[in-house]
């Protein structure tokens, strides 16, 4: 039977405790010596990081015990924090950030750093000198101009005590990918300078190694001059392959070569935020798997080296990372439309997946989930993406003529994109009657280089414009009630909210998580790696301090006219909690209803089950009662400052 229940008030399957209880964060998915490893960020444990292995047989088992967490934090953001090779695991303890050796059969782990203020990420080994490779950031006061200073380290592996590492790379102000060549002659990595990001400017360098394994006459071969350089990789047989903007999309070439292996309008990288992402791999000496999107969805194929042909694999994903190879075989993890993102293994000899482990275990029913349906509509002159997701619940319709309140997405970043695979933080909404509309708004990656720096000096303006233009697009298609057009985001989206509320009329409430109300104190306090990000979005620190003021929403809260929620985990380094607190009280003065909720052991992004399931049913009971429907089940009781009930 189909319940006649008003939108935002049907009961859902998808609840919060279940978005938590069996549900996992997935990442860093790698193959090595024929066995499967990825780590699991659980909710359950507080956001722990577990290194999880499944062997060639299918067996599955954590690798570390109990309470070790692996992460890594440098540049904020980590990523890239562990390495298997040879029956051993190196790996990068939460917790100090000190790089540890253990036999992946073992339970106790042997320090290879020194105690002290430094980060690791980016771990290569180098068989031939005993020594294993990195990045290290150095927080020393004394490191540098105020900064942490970036280095390629090498650390000695046959120390029985941990030794200051070699210097191999230094001057630059950030590094990445350090590789070396199969014979172990060469090495390569990727540096790049303030106020450049990774998807504006940097520079692939080439160096030989002499007898003690320093670099010697370190060479920049591609990049610099606004080209973006992503994920430089050796091949078995020797040969150099990087992925470069430079034809305005990221395409794959091989060192040496003027024309991309496959030259396609689409883009074989994504920004890099995070140490060791990966869209490629060698499944032989002449054979790559890789990974690229086209209008917002991922897709696979294969590059015969040998020949020059390329082919598209027909598959089931709209979602595609972190994909890596070793002998014919690939994994990856994937998400489609109406299936979970999970580690899944290719076979090359027979073209087949195999799901190897689900980042959620629940069963729900299919048609309990809405698609995705990738959207173009107009922002002024320009053409915007995203993709719009109808209420979908089988169990209930909305009365005649009723229209649904519209959540849109705004995206953490501003660089970056969301995609069209299976999210229960988007079915949450859709189940109980909401539309809802991601926006890939300009500055979005994934539709090349022009459509990225669109947002170039006009962050707080085009995305602003483009979240509310994509709200009243499906107005006027009759797809959303104009009185109930609600707008969230994290991070970077949290800002394009905050501004969106302040300086449009289109939106009645919103939802920052992590957000940003004040530029200025943005570029003063935030950390190193987005330290200059800024003066290519805004302007040049402290130069344009005067547009800085006049884009930032807390010098402007007379103009916030509407209700707004804020999320905000008091351990932040990136948005720095007094970013939340000063809109809060400015809201509560103005006489605006407002709700803050902190999250005292959270940082940036909340991993703990008791935050993430607090952030959704508050919001939900936030919404409820602003816009005065009932609830299928009751929340969590939530204060909202000025609210009169």
């Amino acid at each position: 039977m189909v319940n006649e229940v008003p939108f935002g008030s049907w009961k859902s399957p998808i609840s919060a405790d279940l978005l938590v209880a069996g549900s996992v964060r997935l990442g860093e998915a790698t193959i090595a010596d024929g066995n499967l490893y990825w780590l699991e960020s659980r909710p359950a444990e507080k956001g722990r990081s577990v290194l999880v292995e499944c062997t060639s047989r299918g067996d599955r088992r954590d690798v570390t015990p109990s309470p070790l967490s692996v992460r890594s934090k440098a540049h904020e953001y980590g990523g890239a924090s562990y390495l298997v090779t040879d029956g051993v695991v190196y790996f990068v303890l939460a917790d100090d950030q000190r790089i540890y050796r253990m036999g992946l059969h073992e339970n106790t782990p042997q320090p290879l750093t020194p105690e002290g203020p430094f980060r690791h990420a980016d771990l290569h080994l180098d068989r031939r000198r005993n020594r294993l490779l990195c990045v290290q950031e150095d927080y020393s006061p004394c490191a540098g101009d105020g900064e942490a200073q970036a280095r390629i380290v090498a650390i000695d592996l046959t120390s029985e005590t941990p030794q200051p590492p070699q210097v191999l790379a230094e001057g630059a102000d950030f590094y990445s990918n350090p590789a070396l060549s199969p014979d172990g002659n060469r090495l390569s990595f990727l540096r790049w300078f303030h106020p450049d990001m990774p998807w504006d400017s940097t520079q692939l360098c080439l160096a030989d190694l002499d007898a003690a394994g320093k670099p010697t006459a370190v060479e920049m071969v591609a990049g610099g001059n606004n080209e973006s350089i992503f994920q430089p990789q050796w091949s078995p047989s020797g040969e150099l392959f990087y992925v470069s903007d430079r034809s305005n999309w990221w395409n794959l070439y091989r060192l040496g070569e003027e024309k991309p292996l496959w030259q396609r309008e689409a883009e074989f990288a994504t920004p890099q935020w995070v140490f060791g992402m990966s869209t490629y791999g060698f499944l032989t000496s002449d054979e790559i798997l890789c990974t690229f999107t086209e209008n917002g969805r991922w897709r696979l194929g294969i590059i015969d080296l040998a020949d020059g042909s390329h082919r598209v694999i027909e598959q089931p994903f709209c979602d595609i990372e972190s994909v890596h190879c070793e002998s014919h075989k690939g994994v990856m993890i994937a998400a489609a439309g109406d299936r979970f993102p999970a580690v899944m293994r290719f076979d090359d000899h027979t073209g087949k997946f195999g799901l190897v482990a689900s980042s959620n275990s629940s069963q729900l029913p299919e048609d309990a989930f809405s698609l995705a349906q990738a959207i173009e509509f107009p922002a002024g002159e320009r053409t915007v993406h995203g993709f719009y997701y109808p209420p979908q619940n089988p169990n209930f319709r909305a009365p005649d003529g009723d229209r649904p309140p519209l959540i849109v997405l705004s995206h953490g970043g501003p660089t970056g994109a969301t995609s069209a695979g299976l999210n229960l933080k988007v079915q949450y909404w859709t189940s109980r009657g909401f539309a809802v509309l991601d926006v890939n708004y300009s500055g979005s990656t994934g539709y090349g280089r022009a459509y990225r720096d669109r947002l170039r000096d006009n962050w707080g303006i085009m995305d602003v414009e483009d979240v509310c233009a994509g709200a009243e697009y499906l107005v006027a298609k009759g797809l959303a009630d104009p009185e109930r057009l609600l707008i969230k985001g994290g991070s970077a989206g949290g800002y394009t909210v905050l501004a969106a509320l302040t300086f449009h009329g289109t939106f009645k409430a919103g939802a920052s998580h992590y957000g940003i109300g004040d530029l200025t104190t943005l570029a003063r306090d935030t950390h190193k790696f987005e330290s200059r990000y800024l003066d290519k979005l805004v302007g040049p620190w402290p130069e344009a301090e005067d547009t800085y003021r006049a884009r930032s929403p807390i010098n402007h809260v007379e103009q916030l006219n509407c209700p707004v929620i804020f999320f905000q985990g008091m351990e932040d380094k990136v948005v720095p909690p007094n970013q939340a607190e000063a809109m809060v009280e400015a809201l509560r003065r103005q006489g605006i209803p407002v709700a803050y909720i902190t999250f005292p052991d959270e940082g940036h992004g909340f991993r703990g089950a008791d935050s993430i399931k607090m952030a959704l049913e508050g919001e939900l009971e936030f919404y409820s009662r602003i816009f005065d429907f009932p609830l299928a089940e009751p929340g969590p009781g939530i204060t909202i400052d000025n609210l009169d009930e």
